[in-house]
């Protein structure tokens, strides 16, 4: 009896952490509409496909994210969980991507790009090498998603430069929401702490999204 419960509150858990990260592929394809339109004839090539990387990471993160809580299915699910983790490395170079390539030059454009994903690459390997033992390496990963995200303090001079204080502020805001609840996804319990990390997620990525959208250029 105790056992059904338990299975049936964490299927609903289950279904609110899908929905609440489904809302984010729906933005996610949305913005890659708006954006295509937008900024397909006004800006240069290299700037162009900085923003559909972006959008592609956005998608696929929440995406992976609402697969992996959708499915039931242990395997699915066990296969899932790596795309799961592994899209927060990409998605968080991803975000990097369309600002690197509009607001740096030269060597510091090349420096950055090369390091955003190569640790998002480490990140993916760490991932699949980790497998089964994600819980035992948490707080690690919560360190490199916050170091990969805090990144951006280097680049805080080229940001007042080159873009807005109302820019610098969204992604500042951004980056202080994702680092809140991180405090979330590190308990497992109660169960409802991970749905209040997808929160906070979806909050920080639509942060980061309006500064990117309509402060960047």
């Amino acid at each position: 009896m105790m056992m059904e419960k338990a299975k049936r509150e964490n299927l609903i858990i289950e279904i609110f952490n899908s929905a609440s990260h489904g809302i984010g592929v729906i933005i996610g394809i949305v913005f890659l509409i708006l954006m295509i339109f937008k900024f397909a004839s006004i800006i240069s090539a290299s700037e162009f496909a900085g923003y559909i990387i972006y959008a592609s990471c956005f998608i696929f993160m929440f995406l992976a994210s609402t697969l992996y809580h959708g499915i039931q299915n242990e395997k699915a699910k066990g296969i899932l969980r790596i795309f799961d983790h592994s899209a927060i490395f990409f998605f968080i170079a991803g975000s990097y991507t369309p600002i690197i390539l509009t607001i740096l030059e030269g060597k510091a454009k090349i420096l950055f790009l090369s390091l955003i994903w190569t640790i998002a690459a480490i990140g993916f390997i760490f991932k699949l090498c980790t497998y089964g033992k994600y819980d035992k390496f948490k707080k690690l990963s919560v360190f490199i998603y916050v170091f990969m995200g805090w990144i951006s303090i280097f680049m805080i001079k080229e940001i007042l430069l080159k873009t807005s204080f109302t820019f610098l502020i969204l992604i500042v805001s951004g980056g202080i929401i994702y680092t809140m609840g991180t405090y979330f996804y590190k308990k497992k319990l109660p169960l409802y702490n991970h749905i209040i990390w997808h929160f906070f997620v979806l909050a920080a990525a639509i942060c980061h999204l309006v500064a990117i959208y309509n402060f960047l250029q």
